[in-house]
């Protein structure tokens, strides 16, 4: 066999078929964008948030489209994501890392021109060495704790920070100050959030004192976006929204009463998941399907067997009550879910034969399976479902 049969240099692009697909709509993103930036006005800047590899939807494929939609703010979560974000970016896109970055990675920040979040006073001592070292500027953002108390610095803590970024102005560009609600998406946590920004212009009231301002200061997520303009300030971090998810029933109804409609839809999910039948089997009345005793076939049955399963990000919980649309119909899921396999009742549909598409996520025909009727049935939110797509389902842009 001769070695041109190896494409060595493109480990990735396989010549065989993955046993799912996902696609994702540009038209959709525009959409999404173009509403979120009505609800925004001119003045925020819009960040979009790609942590969880762009929500499962893909980094490489995401930064592309949002770029043409001209976002050029990139918010991860890790040095990890963010140096994804980073190859697959243009030149004038900045690119903020919320969460975790390891000390030997904030030389390669510093370097890059990657903006990061300092929740700790003594970090700062470090950041300071290395932008030193590099005799460059590290572009920092100071987190501050103001209820959700997770990561996050108290006023004292706070304060020696101010004194130490205007100490060594040389080595540090103070980019923003931020914080994150614990839950915005919800009414009844509106007591708490609205403590919480109380809380964060306390901080903001320091720096005004101290006549010592950052580039951006940042609280809202999407949740926040939607329904309290209050939080705007001059960067927004908008994750779910951007993909065409409601962050919640509250913040739809929100929508609808403020839009004075019944229904409503701005935005549009951006992404499908398909695949296709790969067997179908007779099952005589009284047998069992799949692993088990969790499904018995109480009439005499026809099924597709589908060649997805939850080593695919297929949720377990779906099993014997979840569907999947073949033909323009909700083909119902019996028995249990495999690691790389399900069957669904196809009886009531005539004509099904192998190879027939299978939408997992999406529109098919006249029918839609929403990542919410995931939810509903196994507690899952939609962050949790999608951000557990595997990166090695191949992820197409259309239009």
């Amino acid at each position: 066999m001769t070695s041109s049969h190896h494409s060595h240099y493109d480990a990735f692009v396989r010549n065989v078929r993955h046993s799912s697909r996902i696609e994702l709509s540009q038209a959709a993103l525009k959409k999404n964008i173009n509403f979120l930036k009505r609800k925004l006005g001119s003045h925020p800047r819009y960040s979009a948030v790609v942590k969880a590899n762009a929500y499962g939807h893909g980094i490489p494929q995401m930064v592309r489209m949002l770029e043409n939609c001209g976002i050029t703010h990139f918010s991860a979560a890790s040095a990890y994501e963010a140096e994804e974000v980073l190859e697959y970016c243009g030149e004038s896109s900045d690119i903020m890392i919320m969460g975790i970055l390891y000390d030997q990675d904030i030389e390669w920040a510093i370097r890059n021109d990657i903006e990061f979040y300092v929740f700790n006073y003594d970090r700062l001592q470090l950041v300071l060495e290395k932008a030193k070292k590099l005799n460059k500027k590290a572009k920092v953002h100071l987190e501050v704790e103001t209820g959700t108390n997770r990561t996050g610095m108290t006023e004292p803590f706070f304060r020696k920070s101010i004194t130490f970024l205007r100490q060594h102005q040389d080595y540090f560009q103070f980019q923003g100050v931020c914080t994150h609600l614990g839950g915005a998406e919800s009414r009844s946590n509106q007591f708490r959030v609205d403590q919480q920004i109380h809380r964060f212009r306390q901080y903001l009231a320091e720096l005004k004192k101290r006549k010592f301002m950052p580039t951006y200061r940042h609280i809202a997520c999407s949740a926040a976006v939607l329904a309290m303009p209050e939080t705007h300030y001059d960067l927004v971090r908008i994750g779910v929204a951007t993909y065409g998810f409601w962050p919640s029933p509250d913040i739809y109804y929100q929508h609808l009463q403020e839009a004075g409609k019944d229904k409503d839809a701005p935005m549009n999910r951006i992404i499908s998941w398909k695949t296709d039948v790969m067997d179908i089997k007779n099952v005589p009345q009284g047998e069992f399907i799949g692993y088990g005793t969790a499904y018995q076939a109480l009439n005499d049955m026809r099924v597709a067997v589908i060649p997805v399963g939850y080593s695919n990000g297929y949720p377990r919980g779906q099993s014997n009550s979840g569907h999947v649309l073949i033909r323009g119909r909700k083909a119902p899921i019996t028995g249990l879910i495999n690691m790389n396999l399900f069957m669904a009742d196809i009886s009531h549909i005539p004509g099904v034969e192998i190879g027939d598409e299978v939408v997992l996520l999406g529109k098919q025909k006249n029918n839609t399976i929403n990542v919410s009727s995931f939810t509903n049935y196994t507690q899952l939110i939609n962050n949790e479902m999608l951000s557990r797509l595997p990166k090695a389902i191949p992820r197409r842009i259309v239009k």
